[in-house]
C-alpha cells in the first residue's frame, strides 16, 4: 500500500494575509486531492485554520522572540521533518521561511526568490511586474503556476474566480451563539461588529473619536446593536470608544476572544466596519456587508475581496505610501468625515436589507 504523500503549506504570518492566500490553499487540495495538507504557521493565525475544511493539519510554530529565537525555528524544522513531506510550499517572503524547509529537509521546496532565497528554493519564481497591479490573492495563486505545481494561468485565465469564501458551519453557529446569548447580542436588532484598530501601525487607524461618532450618529435612528472587536493590545482603543460612545445597545469583546473564536463572530454580523486588517478581510470572506476604511495602503492590493464591499479611501498626494506611522497628519484619514461614513453606512444597509428587495 502506497502512503500518502505529505504537503507542507508554510503559511503568512498576518491574519489579512492568511485570509487571502486562502484560494492559494483550495487550488493546491484540489490539484492534490489525495495528498495530506499540513499549514505550518505562527501562533498569531495558527486559529484560522480550524475553519478550513481544506487543511488536515496545524503545525503552530513555536514564537520566535529574544534568545529563544534559534531554538524555535529548529523545533519548527524538527515538527516538519517528523511528517517526512514531499512538498514544502514557502509562502511568506521572508529569508528564514525558506530557509525552514531546506534545514528540514524537504526535497521539494518552491516560493518567490525574494530575499535572495532562489538557492534554498529546488523551485522558484519571480514576481512578475503585473502581480503589483493585482489584488493580493492573486500574489499566492500565481506562485503555484509560476512553479509548475499547476497549470492554470491564474493571472490571465478568464474563467478561474478565485474561492476565498468561508461558509458558515453549525460549528460556528454554536460559537457565535454561546458568545451572543452571554452577551445579549442580537436581541434588539441587527449586529454591526466594528473593528477601529489595525495591528500594522497608526497610519492605517481612521481616528477612534471619529468611529465612535459615527457609532453614535448610524445608531440614532437605526435599531443597531454595536459589538467592538480586536486584539488584546487593541482594548484600549476599543474601551476608549465604547466609553465615548455610552448607552446600551454596544458590546466591548476587544481583546476577549481567541481567533478561532473571532472569525465566527464576525461571521455572524449583519454589517462590519473596520480599517484595512485582518478582521477586515474575514468580513470579506463571510460577504457580509461592509465598510473599508483606507489611509496609507492600497485597496487595489489588499482591499475587501467581496462584491458586498464599499472602500472610503481619499486621493491625496502621498497615499499609498505604506508607512506605519504617519510622518505628516494623516491627511489621508483626515479626508474621510464622520458624516460621509455614516451616510456610506446608511446606505449600505438599506441597499441590503430595504424591505421591497
Amino acid at each position: 500500500m502506497t502512503a500518502t504523500e505529505t504537503l507542507i503549506v508554510r503559511t503568512t504570518n498576518w491574519l489579512g494575509d492568511t485570509v487571502m492566500a486562502l484560494p492559494a490553499l483550495r487550488e493546491l487540495r484540489r490539484l492534490r486531492p489525495a495528498a495530506r495538507l499540513v499549514v505550518a504557521a505562527r501562533a498569531g493565525v495558527a486559529g484560522f485554520y480550524r475553519w478550513a475544511p481544506e487543511v488536515d493539519e496545524v503545525i503552530t510554530l513555536p514564537p520566535e522572540a529574544g534568545r529563544t529565537r534559534r531554538r524555535a525555528f529548529l523545533g519548527g524544522c524538527r515538527e516538519i521533518r517528523r511528517r517526512r513531506p514531499s512538498l514544502y510550499v514557502c509562502l511568506p517572503n521572508s529569508f528564514e521561511s525558506a530557509l525552514m524547509g531546506r534545514v528540514a529537509g524537504v526535497p521539494e521546496r518552491v516560493g518567490y526568490r525574494t530575499e535572495g532565497r532562489g538557492f534554498l528554493l529546488t523551485h522558484g519564481a519571480a514576481v512578475p511586474t503585473e502581480l503589483h497591479r493585482r489584488h493580493q490573492v492573486y500574489y499566492y495563486l500565481h506562485l503555484l503556476h509560476a512553479v509548475g505545481l499547476s497549470p492554470v494561468d491564474y493571472l490571465r485565465d478568464p474563467e478561474f474566480k478565485p474561492d476565498l469564501r468561508l461558509r458558515r458551519t453549525p460549528a460556528m453557529e454554536a460559537v457565535s451563539r454561546r458568545f451572543f446569548e452571554a452577551e445579549g447580542i442580537g436581541a434588539d436588532g441587527p449586529v454591526m461588529g466594528v473593528h477601529a484598530g489595525a495591528f500594522y501601525g497608526s497610519a492605517k487607524r481612521w481616528f477612534p473619536e471619529r468611529f465612535a461618532a459615527f457609532i453614535r450618529d448610524l445608531r440614532s435612528d437605526l435599531p443597531l446593536t454595536v459589538v467592538l472587536f480586536g486584539s488584546p493590545a487593541e482594548q484600549p482603543l476599543a474601551d476608549a470608544i465604547a466609553a465615548t460612545v455610552g448607552g446600551g445597545r454596544l458590546h466591548n469583546l476587544c481583546g476577549r476572544t481567541t481567533l478561532d473564536e473571532l472569525v465566527p463572530l464576525i461571521g455572524s454580523c449583519h454589517l462590519f466596519v473596520s480599517n484595512d486588517s485582518g478582521p477586515m478581510h474575514v468580513a470579506a470572506a463571510f460577504q457580509i456587508p461592509q465598510l473599508a476604511l483606507f489611509g496609507s495602503t492600497d485597496p487595489v492590493a489588499t482591499g475587501p475581496f467581496s462584491p458586498r464591499a464599499v472602500v472610503v479611501k481619499k486621493p491625496v498626494e502621498c497615499s499609498p505610501c505604506f508607512l506605519r506611522e504617519c510622518p505628516l497628519d494623516l491627511r489621508c484619514f483626515k479626508a474621510i468625515t464622520v458624516d460621509e461614513v455614516v451616510r456610506r453606512g446608511r446606505e449600505l444597509i438599506y441597499r441590503e436589507y430595504s424591505s421591497d428587495k
